[in-house]
């Protein structure tokens, strides 16, 4: 199988997520942020990530292809999944945007391996929030509007192995956001966010993105 992907995609390492804890080979594809045309070749329209599963055809939406990895062999993702979880992650997707957004082009990213590459992400996610240098000196407000969020998932977390104490896709809902979030320097995670975050990083074999 092979994932066609952005490095900093958190629907992307979802699916990457799902490989590493299923133990089955996943070849990350990372493509340029202005390469438009492989991903409608693949997919009929610009999107990521998108899945080549081994007899060619593609698969869209992240969460479809976590089922599909999931059913190979044994199910892994039994646990139970809450509404509270899927609420939260919809949240801070939203709060943690402005954060984040503005510091992925500073990480040295495969997607952003070109000016033109850069310019077009730039130029995208501008029109979305606005000025990336003006956001990025209010980066405390936007870490204040996040604890909120980040103080009521720490209270869900049951266990360091898994959001509702046996892996869910609640925890694929969740670790790729955290992921994202720890790029921002002067963001402290609340002290279960952090045990989880750092075991779940380490059981699938995967590094923090760079802080900056």
């Amino acid at each position: 199988m092979k994932l066609y992907m952005f490095e900093h995609c958190s629907l992307c390492f979802r699916v990457r997520m799902a490989a590493a804890l299923k133990g089955l080979h996943l070849q990350d594809v990372p493509v340029l942020d202005d390469d438009t045309k492989t991903l409608t070749a693949l997919a009929g329209k610009r999107v990521v990530p998108i899945l080549v599963k081994d007899d060619g055809r593609a698969m869209l939406e992240s969460m479809d292809m976590v089922s599909y990895i999931d059913a190979q062999g044994e199910p892994l993702f039994t646990g139970p999944e809450h509404e509270a979880i899927s609420t939260w992650a919809h949240e801070a997707a939203e709060r943690t945007a402005p954060l984040t957004w503005p510091r992925y082009p500073l990480l040295g990213l495969p997607e952003f391996g070109t000016v033109a590459a850069l310019n077009h992400y730039n130029q995208r996610k501008r029109k979305m929030i606005g000025d990336f240098s003006e956001i990025l000196t209010h980066t405390r407000r936007y870490i204040d509007e996040l604890m909120p969020h980040l103080e009521r998932l720490d209270g869900l977390i049951e266990s360091p192995n898994a959001i509702n104490g046996t892996l869910s896709r609640d925890d694929i809902r969740v670790l790729p956001l955290l992921r994202s979030a720890a790029v921002v320097k002067g963001l402290q995670f609340l002290p279960k966010i952090a045990a989880y975050f750092e075991t779940m990083l380490a059981r699938i074999g995967y590094a923090p993105l760079p802080v900056i």
